[in-house]
Order: C-alpha cells, then structure tokens, then sequence
C-alpha cells in the first residue's frame, strides 16, 4: 500500500519524527522507497548565501542538515532518494507541486517547522500542503 513514500523534511524536531515514520511504513511494505525532499525557499537561499558567504558553503550547510534522515534511511536499510528544490514559490507550493506531480502513496511531513511564524495547532507549511496534496498525507507531531 505504502511503496512509493515521500518525505517533506526541514530539520525540525517534527521533521525527524516525520523521518522515523516514514522508515516504519517502509519497513511495513518490505520494499518500500523514500524520496526524501527538502525545499530552499527563495527568501532563504538568497539570505543563506549572504550569511554563508556563497553558495558552496550554503549548499554544504543544507547538505548536513540533510545527512541524519539520509543516516536513518541506510541504518533501517530503507531504500531512498534525495531531492533538493529551490521554491522560489514558497516551500509549501513546492511540495504540494511535488507531490501531486509524482506518483507518491502517501506524504509524510512534521506538523510543525523551523519558521518563526506558525499556525496555532498546525505549521503553516505544513497545514498548506494537508489542504492541496492529493495523495494521503500523514502528518507527524
């Protein structure tokens, strides 16, 4: 049911659970994939560079904070992939794109991220995507 698994990542808390689960309904399957995707946005890719200093240093910055769930996946012995996007959109207009443009069984995302602004119960990003992604979406506290 759950073979084809993609999952929303932004290094909070939430995102890592999100991760474990993920892991969990792969394990579930047997051969369950992973496509593990994480969205630059726009406004923050052009602030990273200017407090990185450039974009080598930006992208090696988000390839760390990719590394753990990329860790996780080998350790459960999950197949996965990584997709990195620059929303120049918004994050939330870039999963949604992704997800429904892919041939996903099911979303996996934190409920709540790294933004400073969120919604009262749910992560703004996350409550967007909830609404406008047509595969299921398992959303992680």
């Amino acid at each position: 049911m759950f073979k084809n698994l993609l999952l929303a990542i932004d290094g909070s808390d939430h995102s890592q659970r999100a991760g474990q689960k993920a892991i969990e309904l792969a394990i579930l399957e047997g051969k369950g994939k992973v496509e593990i995707l994480y969205v630059v946005d726009g406004s923050k890719s052009k602030s990273d560079v200017l407090q990185y200093g450039d974009s080598d240093s930006a992208s090696r910055k988000r390839k760390k904070m990719i590394a753990p769930y990329e860790d996780m996946m080998t350790k459960a012995s999950v197949d996965f992939t990584t997709t990195i996007l620059h929303g120049s959109n918004g994050a939330a207009e870039s999963i949604i794109d992704h997800a429904n443009n892919g041939n996903y069984d099911a979303l996996v995302i934190g409920s709540r991220g790294l933004s400073g602004v969120q919604t009262m119960v749910l992560g703004s990003v996350s409550h967007k995507v909830m609404k406008h992604v047509k595969a299921p979406v398992l959303m992680v506290k």
